[in-house]
């Protein structure tokens, strides 16, 4: 029995982070205080006072672990790494280790608008970020239709001849061919940041005067094609829920449903609703909105950029956040816990969308529950079945051979476990002999130590990938573990497939609306979206090593002929031999080699 009393007794009166371990050595949690003697001393003085989930905790921790800081914020930041660092299972935690995407505006003397995700360039203005791709591509598209700025990569800028299908759709003013001056293209350019950074009244009245200007000319098309750029715009304004103040923002809100907790973090850049995005911590339950929110604070912008302001929807003690937002920030931060007005407004709309999410997830955990249930049941596995790994196999006629394997485990899907396994030793198109190279050095590395034992694999395939399994699994001395192949059954149609287990006797059909097999189809359809996605990759990457400067006969100015004619290497790739032979200059013979080094 752990006894803190030495412990305490040796704190000192001072700013820290305190360590609570297991018998094992295992952080358990991870907290900061202002007094580090009076913050530990209190766990163990008011254990009446305390939730059942710290009291659970305290009836494990076996030692106390703390460290002296300088302040009171020093100690809020070391928490937070610490957090990030160690994962401790009684801390709220987040997951979110993706980087957000940026609209960007290149800095040539042509500038590129594009989709843009890492560290960012100095040469380059970015805007955002955004909570998710789609947002960006949408803004992008908006952008295109509006000020028709050009998309294309450097290298097809570079080298074309005539304008691309954008500008003949209105998408873009073609500066590659200069159908449109360095000005007046850049001033085009300008429109645009001025409407990402929220100045849309500006943009339209700079469109209205270039659209009134069109009409005195007599220039009729000019003027109604202004005219749909300026109906565009005051469309997407409409949209917004709020525009027009030009303030960063982000709005965080919690919502619970039943167990399940959900944070809703609203993007406002500029004063436009850039979109929202949901996360759902992990040991959350009996904790309040206000606990819950500033977990979420301390553990995101540890990573992410903060805002000048952030609104939130808990009563937070701003005391010590906005310090440490401001200097992380390098600009003054402030964190409105009572908001009023438009930010009120923000606000509501977040608590919305946070009780929302946490309403559909616990709706898809009851669901997965469920035909995770009758899963067992059909199997016949025990209750105790949670952990489903299933493998696939892709390549393009024996080329570039890529196996994944996926990882369903507390009723979904564990993607930070997924794997991707490149096929090397064996015949190309040999699906038996890369599915015996995935699984052997799959659970080779688990019999060893190195991860963890499914309760069930599905592999998909049929009676063939089947015995490969069972005859790794032998070998590996498994037999713990319940195989099943998932065959494609009659047609090849979704609803149809057949369940091969290990040792059974025949197939196991459970019909198109059994909730077993939805997870199964689940599951399968994943592995097989993992593994195209990688042969894709890996196909690509090894067909791009073959270029244009290692075919023999095809000098310098063949391979501007080239590049200018299909737009650059993509459509060169996809050109079939008779259109590469068009080409002045280039023999059928030269373009049969040209085709077949580049495939």
């Amino acid at each position: 029995m752990f006894d803190p009393a030495p412990v305490i007794s040796s704190l000192p009166h001072m700013p820290g982070v305190y360590r609570m371990l297991n018998q094992a050595g295992e952080v358990l949690y991870v907290g900061k205080a202002l007094d580090l003697k009076k913050r530990v001393a209190s766990y163990f003085q008011k254990a009446g006072g305390l939730s059942p989930r710290i009291q659970v905790m305290l009836g494990q921790v076996a030692a106390l672990e703390t460290t002296v800081t300088r302040s009171e914020a020093e100690a809020l930041l070391l928490e937070s790494n610490l957090i990030k660092a160690l994962s401790p299972r009684y801390n709220i935690l987040f997951r979110d280790d993706k980087s957000y995407p940026y609209v960007v505006i290149t800095g040539h003397r042509y500038p590129r608008l594009g989709f843009h995700r890492g560290p960012l360039d100095k040469r380059h203005r970015y805007f955002g970020p955004f909570p998710n791709a789609g947002a960006v591509r949408e803004s992008i598209q908006l952008l295109q239709k509006v000020f028709r700025i050009r998309t294309c990569e450097d290298t097809v800028f570079g080298n074309r001849s005539r304008p691309c299908l954008l500008h003949q759709i209105q998408r873009c003013t073609a500066p590659c061919v200069g159908l449109i001056g360095e000005s007046d293209y850049a001033e085009d350019i300008g429109a645009a940041e001025l409407f990402l950074t929220g100045k849309e009244d500006e943009v339209i009245g700079r469109l209205v005067a270039r659209m009134n200007d069109a009409s005195a000319r007599l220039d009729y098309e000019e003027a109604a094609r202004i005219r749909d750029r300026i109906a565009a715009l005051r469309k997407v304004r409409e949209k917004q829920f709020v525009s027009g103040e030009g303030e960063d923002a982000d709005v965080i809100a919690c919502g619970h449903a039943a167990g399940v907790v959900c944070v809703n973090l609203v993007m406002i850049r500029g004063g436009r609703h850039l979109g929202d995005r949901n996360f759902f911590p992990r040991n959350a339950e009996g904790c309040n909105a206000a606990q819950i929110v500033e977990a979420f604070v301390q553990q995101h912008y540890l990573q992410h950029g903060v805002p000048s302001h952030v609104v939130v929807g808990a009563d937070l003690d701003a005391r010590l956040l906005e310090p440490l937002l401001s200097e992380r920030a390098a600009r003054k931060v402030r964190i409105h816990a009572n908001p009023a007005g438009t930010r009120r407004a923000w606000l509501e709309m977040a608590e919305r969308n946070a009780q929302l999410g946490a309403g559909q997830a616990l709706g898809s955990q009851t669901t997965q529950e469920a035909r995770l249930a009758a899963l067992q049941q059909a199997l016949e596995l025990p209750e105790t079945a949670q952990r489903v790994e299933c493998f696939d196999v892709s390549h393009t006629q024996g080329e570039a051979t890529v196996a994944s394997c996926v990882v369903y485990d507390k009723s979904t899907m564990q993607k930070s476990e997924y794997r991707r396994f490149n096929i090397t030793g064996v015949e190309p198109g040999d699906d038996y002999g890369a599915m015996r190279e995935v699984l052997t050095r799959r659970y080779r590395r688990v019999v060893a130590g190195e991860g963890k034992m499914p309760d069930l694999v599905l592999i998909d395939g049929g009676k063939g990938q089947l015995a490969v399994a069972c005859e790794v699994f032998n070998e590996l001395g498994i037999n713990d573990v319940a195989v099943v192949a998932v065959a494609k059954g009659e047609d090849r149609r979704p609803g149809r497939e057949q369940l091969l287990p290990a040792g059974n006797a025949g197939p196991l059909a459970l019909g198109p609306d059994h909730p077993a097999l939805h997870l199964v189809q689940q599951i399968r359809d994943e592995a097989h979206r993992f593994a195209i996605q990688g042969h894709r990759a890996r196909r690509d990457a090894s067909r791009s090593r073959s270029t244009l400067e290692e075919i023999r006969g095809v000098g310098a100015k063949r391979r501007q002929q080239l590049l200018a004619r299909f737009g650059g290497m993509r459509g060169l790739l996809a050109a079939s031999v008779e259109e590469i032979a068009r080409i002045e200059g280039i023999s059928r013979a030269l373009a049969e080699k040209i085709y077949h080094e580049l495939h």
